[in-house]
């Protein structure tokens, strides 16, 4: 009887110090499973609302011209892309657009896309951060107010932001910032030979071409340019649209993909993979840019206090 009791008082003691154990902590940074890739650190990757080009599977490309409107050359300029029925992507600049109302009107009805290009172009990357605002939000009330329609796009004079500052500008505006990868240099005046030529050598599937509509040389080589443009199978379309053809890049045999799968074995081929089928042409041309909810609420509170840039090299 008394061996029972010590048994049972004994089972008691070890079931309460199993209860009451504290339970291990999972280590802090588990090593990566064999075979797995390890995660790609964020700085590594190109953000995501940040294009110099877009990769298509298909002939598509986006011309853009900034600086605009101009009293006379845009005028111009949407009648080259009318006869063409090509959509281009306008960059304005926030004093000229609310100068030339009528003409940023002309440029939405007839299907082009308006973006922030700043007020009055200065290098945002060395202003403080309330300039940086006024330079912004005054642009994007000088096109709202006068075409009722959503901005979605900046791109930054000479294509200057710090990278904080890039990322303070999505998280407040909502915006895509847009660089480009075809670059004529019109604004030195070359002449329209080679404004063209720059242009023609420069543009493959998935370019942001940058021009001006401010320039005469840039209006003059228009017409040849766009109709070899054209000769070649290129389809234009406008950047928010070219946005939406994106397709994923196939990754290199061997090499694995950037979503950070593992990579195929030593001496076997990566297994075949349908590329993956773009938006209908048609579709992306109907579709019209909009803010999402976030975006919207962004918008309707006040801004966050910009990050104060950091020194800049001095940009030719």
């Amino acid at each position: 009887m008394l061996t029972r009791a010590l048994l049972f008082l004994a089972l008691t003691c070890v079931s309460t110090a199993q209860e009451f154990a504290p339970t291990p902590a999972p280590p802090s940074n588990p090593a990566p499973a064999a075979g797995s890739t390890p995660p790609v650190p964020a700085a590594a990757v190109r953000p995501e609302f940040v294009y110099s080009s877009v990769h298509v599977n298909a002939p598509y490309i986006a011309i853009t011209f900034d600086d605009g409107p101009h009293a006379t050359l845009t005028p111009k300029l949407l009648d080259l892309l009318k006869e063409r029925n090509i959509k281009a992507t306008f960059f304005v600049i926030g004093k000229n657009a609310a100068e030339y109302p009528d003409i940023l009107r002309r440029i939405a009805a007839e299907g082009h896309e308006i973006a922030n290009h700043s007020w009055s172009h200065p290098d945002l990357a060395k202003l403080p951060q309330d300039t940086v605002r006024a330079e912004i939000s005054r642009t994007q009330d000088a096109i709202t107010n006068t075409i009722a329609r959503p901005v979605t796009l900046m791109r930054p004079p000479y294509g200057a932001l710090q990278t904080n500052q890039k990322q303070w500008v999505h998280d407040t505006y909502g915006y895509r910032i847009i660089l480009w990868d075809v670059d004529p240099l019109d604004w030195r005046r070359p002449g329209a030979s080679v404004v063209s030529e720059r242009i023609l050598k420069g543009a493959k599937p998935g370019s942001i071409i940058l021009a001006h509509d401010i320039h005469p040389g840039t209006i003059e080589a228009m017409p040849a340019t766009l109709d070899q443009l054209i000769a070649r199978g290129f389809q234009f379309v406008t950047v928010s649209e070219l946005i939406k053809l994106e397709v994923a890049p196939t990754p290199a045999p061997g090499k694995p993909a950037r979503s950070g799968g593992p990579a195929a074995p030593a001496g076997s081929s990566a297994p075949a993979k349908a590329a993956p089928t773009p938006m209908p042409f048609d579709a992306v041309l109907r579709a019209e840019p909009q803010l999402s909810p976030d975006q919207a609420a962004k918008l309707a509170k006040p801004a966050a206090p910009a990050p104060s840039p950091t020194p800049a090299k001095k940009k030719p």
